[in-house]
């Protein structure tokens, strides 16, 4: 059992979401410049109940059920002081070595970084606020402006619930594209108002004319057709990592568009914002859960989605 520290508190965890950076680590022990060299648990989309508190906490109390920003970064850099902490370089963040992730009955986690939830929002939805901020940051980051037409690539979680909130953020059209055409009616059923089988019909994005483009697939092919499907001096924001050292880019396009581009890398002061979101009914991020799975399945869990294409997002409940 682990003991909290001074403004720490004691979580029992209760739904942890299966991230596509968790299967990473799990199949290729690796993503990008940091490789897994030991034990490792993974796990960082969380929510939980506070079961004790430490020195020096108080907003919080133990039997309340919280999200978990799983990011505490120093807050002492030059980063951290702008605002700007998820580009902290002294961050320890759930899940990412060396720091132990979720997939467990107990963990411990600063009182800063969580966020109360409210009756009605479920812990399945507590969990999933995680993605939910990641979709948040990048349309702040994309600067989404009412009537704007948002081009999306890639219908997986990111892709989703970006659709939804972009919609929030008052786009006239947001259009979903994706290789994998079993994704694209719970695009629409998030917000998508149109949806395209990059597959089947790649050449219904040429002419689009879109406002923005956030692209959240890591496939350069769909950036590249993203960012060709653009508008002059339109908005374009890279979500979806990519598993080529050096991507490819459309420099010319970029440079003869005038298109702002720009990448995200996590989120910062995102979560108040994601548990009203949830609350309101804004985003229904129970509609992403395709499966729940004990910690004896975890590895079930961590594959689900490469072994059945219509698995959005697997749960893990640590309690079960």
């Amino acid at each position: 059992m682990p003991e909290p520290g001074p403004g720490q508190v004691l979580v029992e965890v209760s739904a942890v979401g299966v991230c596509g950076s968790d299967v990473h680590w799990f199949t290729e022990g690796r993503i990008g410049n940091l490789a897994v060299d030991g034990p490792l648990v993974l796990g960082h989309e969380a929510s939980g109940v506070v079961r004790a508190l430490g020195p020096g906490t108080g907003r919080l109390q133990v039997g309340q059920r919280i999200a978990m920003e799983p990011g505490v970064p120093c807050r002492r850099c030059r980063a951290c002081r702008s605002g700007e902490y998820n580009l902290c370089p002294d961050i320890r963040f759930f899940a990412t070595p060396p720091v132990d992730g979720a997939f467990a009955r107990y963990v411990v986690h600063d009182e800063d970084f969580c966020y109360a939830l409210p009756d009605h929002v479920s812990d399945d939805a507590g969990a999933l606020l995680e993605p939910l901020s990641v979709g948040i940051w990048s349309t702040w980051k994309a600067q989404i402006r009412v009537g704007d037409r948002v081009l999306v690539t890639g219908a997986g979680p990111i892709g989703l619930v970006v659709s939804a909130v972009a919609r929030a953020a008052g786009a006239q059209e947001v259009v979903v594209s994706d290789t994998r055409a079993a994704r694209l009616p719970l695009a629409t059923k998030m917000g998508a108002t149109s949806v395209v089988d990059a597959l089947n019909d790649g050449d219904a994005l040429a002419g689009l004319g879109a406002d923005v483009l956030i692209e959240c697939s890591g496939s350069m092919e769909a950036l590249e057709a993203g960012i060709n499907a653009l508008r002059g001096g339109a908005r374009a924001v890279v979500v979806g990592m990519s598993a080529e050292s050096r991507p490819r880019v459309p420099l010319a396009t970029v440079q003869w568009k005038e298109i702002w581009l720009t990448g995200t890398f996590r989120y910062a002061n995102t979560y108040p914002a994601a548990v009203a979101m949830a609350a309101s009914g804004t985003v229904h991020l129970d509609d992403l859960v395709t499966g729940h799975y004990g910690l004896a399945q975890v590895e079930e869990a961590l594959l689900a989605g490469r072994r059945d294409p219509l698995a959005v997002k697997p749960v893990v409940l640590p309690g079960k």
